[in-house]
């Protein structure tokens, strides 16, 4: 039998932590004297002490390493731990990937008027609306109506806070007139439909998000940034562009104050 101070230097473990796992159960004793409290421990718990060991080494919380003792399925729980430690590592690559573009930046004679983020968007229900108008510049007329023909159908309809709305332009190409496009708004809950106005539910998405401040006819080095910052982050485009109209002329003097949020479905490659 070997006293805590001798157990401690055989197991190379210090007598704190010994007396914490004591404490919580995972390694008790193997006797304890009456009269004084000395902590015995046997030869055959230094097996236990460095099989505690390995796994806390591989990442096992004090819980998971209880469990084991236990008797639990070991297999199951180290598969569990692998696959946690595998989602680690690919969030520190992703980080490592942001840093080394923002090191790029930092480098170069003129840094870029735009910040790239990972947005995490929650399943939601819209109200859509596809058509097409004549010009780009149309639109700012046209999202009022679309609001007005909802309300006249759906006169409690409420909108999600916050509110969330964007614009989708369903063309294959770049068109400089007769543009097509799908208009989503978040709604509480599902409506009335009427001829051109449905409602669905969109499922959750990763998206990479800029702000572009600026009329929208500079909307073009927004979207190379961007697409940028995706190939050299990792990631690969899972759904069509989605601009989020936040300042425009509704509420700012000056073009310069417009403010339009771009949000690209995203995931891993």
């Amino acid at each position: 039998m070997f006293r805590i101070g001798e157990f401690s230097r055989l197991g190379k473990t210090s007598i704190k932590t010994l007396r914490y796992y004591d404490e919580c159960g995972l390694l008790k004793p193997d006797k304890i004297d009456r009269f004084n409290s000395y902590r015995y421990y046997s030869t055959a718990q230094l097996f236990t002490l460095y099989r505690i060991q390995s796994l806390r080494a591989a990442g096992l919380s004090i819980s998971e390493i209880a469990d084991v003792l236990s008797g639990a399925d070991e297999e199951f729980i180290l598969r569990q731990k692998r696959k946690a430690l595998q989602n680690d590592l690919a969030q520190i690559k992703r980080r490592i990937a942001a840093v080394d573009y923002l090191l790029a930046e930092s480098g170069s004679e003129k840094k870029s008027m735009y910040s790239a983020v990972i947005k995490e968007i929650p399943e939601c229900i819209v109200f859509a609306k596809t058509g097409c108008v004549k010009h780009y510049a149309d639109f700012m007329m046209l999202i009022p109506e679309i609001g007005a023909e909802v309300a006249a159908a759906n006169p409690n309809l409420k909108c999600t806070v916050p509110d969330y709305c964007f614009m989708q332009y369903i063309d294959k190409g770049y068109q400089t007139e007769n543009v097509r496009y799908e208009f989503c708004q978040a709604v509480e809950s599902f409506g009335v439909e009427t001829e051109t106005i449905t409602f669905k539910k969109l499922p959750a998405a990763t998206v990479v998000s800029i702000l572009h401040k600026g009329h929208y006819d500079d909307l073009g080095r927004a979207y190379a940034f961007v697409f940028d910052w995706i190939e050299k982050n990792g990631y690969t485009v899972c759904g069509m562009p989605r601009e989020c109209y936040i300042d425009g002329v509704w509420n700012c003097e000056s073009e310069s104050d417009w403010l339009t949020e771009l949000q690209i479905p995203v995931g891993r490659e």
